[in-house]
């Protein structure tokens, strides 16, 4: 697992229910994330509470690292980001989980493994932990709460990795493959079906204002980037309705 280039390794340090090592297991695998190593669980190891949290995530459970100190966890990375919300009396570098994904990236492409250092519930890290990464990685949120429950300090980092690896405009957000976007001929097909039955149910009676109705009716659709199925659904919606109205 660890001379593996799958992301950063996922340290909990000294974490306290085993519920939350569970939940962040499955916040892990819900970005592509594996590697999972745990210093000195107050609860001991294994755990039977962090199995059922984990739910689908149980391998990464069953394959997680135990270690006796924070040195010996981090001992085959090359570089290190310690999660913490509040000022420390070091110098360090800040950076947000979106700039530290994209510095992980390019240090897996180099073949030097990255981890992120996560602190027990109650009090985070400890100074001594903080002074061991080269990078302090905080996650920007309101004032009014800074403090994260650890699945959620996980889920944010493991997610803007995942994010930084994949086009979600290609990839994830693609039409699927049993459908296509409608071209332009489907769709003027159906807003001139739509638009004679309007017209024959009378919704179009006020000549002057059909033109703009008209164009109202059509960028609703437009904007709503109909695939060729949802044009045929529009089109049997509307014959349907307007056979109804005629019987």
């Amino acid at each position: 697992m660890a001379g593996e280039n799958t992301g950063p390794a996922v340290i909990l340090v000294e974490p306290q229910l085993g519920e939350n090592i569970g939940m962040a297991a499955r916040a892990m695998l819900n970005c592509g994330l594996r590697d999972l190593r745990l210093v000195q669980p107050r609860d001991g190891w294994p755990n039977g509470s962090a199995r059922a949290a984990a739910k689908g995530a149980v391998d990464v459970i069953d394959n997680a690292q135990l270690f006796e100190t924070t040195e010996a966890a981090i001992a085959d990375l090359a570089r290190l980001y310690a999660t913490t919300a509040r000022p420390r009396d070091m110098t360090k570098r800040v950076v947000t989980p979106r700039q530290a994904a994209q510095e992980i990236r390019q240090a897996d492409e180099a073949g030097n493994r990255a981890g992120i250092l996560f602190g027990r519930e109650s009090m985070g890290l400890d100074n001594d932990d903080v002074a061991l990464a080269d990078t302090v990685l905080t996650v920007p949120v309101s004032a009014d709460l800074t403090s994260l429950n650890l699945a959620q300090a996980v889920f944010i980092t493991g997610h803007e990795w995942f994010l930084a690896g994949h086009d979600t405009t290609d990839e994830m957000l693609a039409v699927p493959k049993e459908t296509r976007p409608a071209n332009k001929q489907e769709l003027i097909g159906l807003f001139e079906h739509l638009e004679q039955e309007l017209d024959d149910c009378g919704f179009l009676r006020v000549a002057e204002k059909r033109p703009t109705m008209v164009r109202n009716i059509r960028n609703i659709f437009q904007r709503a980037n109909l695939t060729e199925q949802e044009v045929r659904t529009l089109r049997g919606v509307v014959k349907g309705l307007a056979r109804n109205d005629k019987e």
